[in-house]
């Protein structure tokens, strides 16, 4: 049997039930006890904890606080499609090093790379499009999709 690839060639990591579980209860409720866990999937505190461990080392699974921005005086997201010239892997890491940036993908169609990104204000915002991107070498054009509500935002879409 090989390990399956992912349409861009990588591998799909290969976790059995319990891994699988394990990873359900945390998307309901990431702060849930190893112990309270282990009831469900059917595993000690102790293996439970192990497991998350290595699902969080190999990169499977992060465990994060995902919070409101606007609650925390970031009164402006936006999504930024870029278009680029040369290597969109050079520019997919500068704009990944940008603070404000928060989630960047390599695309197929209108865009090469989509950024997301979170500022205080549309000054930010602006200042961020003119000083930060559009001054990368290789950025041939931006579009920005400004957010004015934030309507869904869930991470519990299960394991396959």
């Amino acid at each position: 049997m090989s390990t399956p690839r992912a349409t861009n060639g990588t591998k799909a990591a290969v976790i059995d039930d319990v891994s699988k579980a394990i990873i359900e209860q945390l998307q309901v409720d990431g702060r849930k006890s190893y112990a309270e866990i282990g009831k469900a999937v059917g595993l000690s505190e102790a293996a439970v904890r192990q497991r998350v461990q290595k699902l969080t080392e190999s990169g499977v699974m992060q465990i994060v606080a995902v919070t409101d921005p606007m609650q925390l005086g970031f009164y402006r997201q936006a999504m930024i499609g870029v278009r680029v010239s040369g290597d969109t892997l050079v520019i997919a890491d500068k704009l990944a090093a940008m603070p404000a940036v928060d989630y960047v993908v390599l695309t197929a169609g209108t865009y090469d790379i989509l950024a997301e990104v979170v500022c205080e204000n549309d000054l930010d915002l602006i200042t961020m499009l003119n000083s930060e991107i559009r001054t990368l070498e290789g950025v041939l054009s931006t579009e920005t999709f400004v957010y004015l509500k934030l309507h869904k935002q869930f991470y519990n879409w299960g394991t396959r």
